[in-house]
């Protein structure tokens, strides 16, 4: 009995509480693997070939070029678009399609049930400004490139910026012959960048180009608020002229307007009424003015040529090219900066250069000497804006070391170096 009793005892003791009791967990599903298969446009091919290669076939296929018609045009999806083709379940079943239309933009198609939709993502951006200036020591495109203020962009975007430059000067200096040792420049770029650093898109707000002791000043104005405004100078008068200085972007001169050069091919002396800039093939050529295109043929001296009509009694010409544009003809309308051919060798030629030249009421005239009619003055409407904008946007620029300040920097060096310190 006592035995029984202390067993009993220490089995109270020893015996652990019971478990409250929690309730039934809910029932949790685990989520079916989902395989992505990445692959890329070939060139050639099309978004529905690709489709086709990844194992989309039948309904699904069609169904999910469909679906991706709603936001964009399958047919102008371009070589080398990366594409995602997500599967997922066991056996597998199409799940969605991911294509990528530009570094900016992705089409997003997915089933959902028994039906397919599909939505647009833009990838987001930050705005900031960026503030450079520096003096050109031998070459412009390394002084702007190898500025510190630019030292985080990726090298393509550096590129661009003095790109933009040239696109905002291109009608005061040419940037191909007439930038010299001790120019200077400044500016204030506004830009929108995506996460991994990279300009989606940049505009110069101000600018200022000091070229052989001549400053040229740009601000940007919108007049209608609609982002299609454009640069004027510090008086309010437009930078633009009714012609470009030139119509490629940063080439040589291999000859210049002549009444009398040996002629590479022929080997005789005759005049030569336009001028050749030497560049790559294939480089575009863009018309210098708004006009009409009156000829679009072949010449056994120009080979082949494109003629553009302009107001006030200019023509246009651009030969030697390799290829015209698709698209346009005898008669089409071309903006100033619109692309009519490409860089070639045709015709009398013994390398691949443009052969342009520049007719003013039927007589060839030197398009690097003639004074360029102007643009547009800021509206009278909007002037008191563009008051307001333009002072502002100057003050940003000013805040920058100028001309001066490079020129002392340089006495300084100078002195420096002969006292040998």
């Amino acid at each position: 009995m006592a035995a029984a009793a202390a067993a009993t005892i220490t089995w109270l003791f020893v015996q652990p509480p019971p478990v409250p009791y929690a309730g039934e967990a809910p029932v949790v599903e685990a989520r079916l693997p989902e395989r992505v298969d990445a692959r890329e446009v070939a060139p050639g091919s099309t978004l529905g070939t690709l489709l086709e290669e990844a194992g989309v076939l039948g309904p699904d296929r069609h169904n999910v070029l469909l679906a991706f018609a709603e936001v964009a045009d399958p047919r102008r999806v371009r070589a080398g678009a990366q594409v995602r083709v997500r599967w997922q379940g066991v056996p597998e079943a199409l799940k969605g399609v991911d294509v990528l239309l530009d570094r900016d933009r992705t089409v997003q198609v997915r089933r959902e049930g028994p039906a397919w939709s599909s939505s647009e993502a833009v990838a987001p951006v930050a705005t900031d400004t960026v503030f450079a200036a520096g003096a050109i020591q031998s070459m412009l495109w390394t002084s702007v490139t190898g500025l510190d203020a630019l030292a985080d962009m990726p090298p393509s975007d550096r590129e661009r910026v003095l790109h933009r430059l040239d696109q905002v000067f291109q009608w005061q200096v040419d940037f191909s012959r007439e930038i010299r040792s001790g120019d200077s420049f400044r500016f204030v770029l506004e830009r929108r960048v995506r996460s991994d650093g990279s300009m989606r898109s940049g505009r110069l707000l101000a600018a200022e180009l000091v070229n052989q002791g001549r400053a040229h000043h740009a601000i940007w104005f919108d007049p209608n608020g609609d982002g299609e405004g454009t640069w004027y100078d510090r008086e309010g008068l437009s930078v633009r002229r009714a012609f470009l200085r030139r119509p490629l972007d940063f080439r040589r001169i291999s000859s210049r307007f002549s009444p009398s050069r040996r002629h590479p091919v022929l080997g005789t002396w005759r005049a030569h009424r336009g001028v050749d800039y030497s560049a790559d093939a294939g480089t575009p050529v863009m018309a210098t003015g708004n006009g009409v295109i009156v000829r679009r043929d072949w010449s056994d001296t120009y080979g082949r040529v494109v003629d553009v009509r302009h107001p006030n009694g200019f023509l246009t010409r651009y030969a030697h090219l390799r290829d015209w544009r698709r698209g346009q003809r005898i008669g089409t309308r071309v903006a100033q900066g619109e692309v009519v051919g490409y860089v070639g060798m045709t015709g009398l030629a013994t390398g691949p250069h443009l052969h342009y030249e520049m007719h003013r009421a039927g007589r060839r005239v030197d398009p690097l000497a003639i004074e360029l009619p102007a643009g547009d003055p800021v509206p009278a409407d909007d002037l008191e804006r563009w008051e307001h904008e333009s002072r502002s946007r100057l003050e940003m620029l000013f805040a920058l070391p100028g001309q001066e300040a490079w020129a002392a920097a340089e006495r300084t060096e100078a002195v420096a170096g002969e006292t040998g310190s």
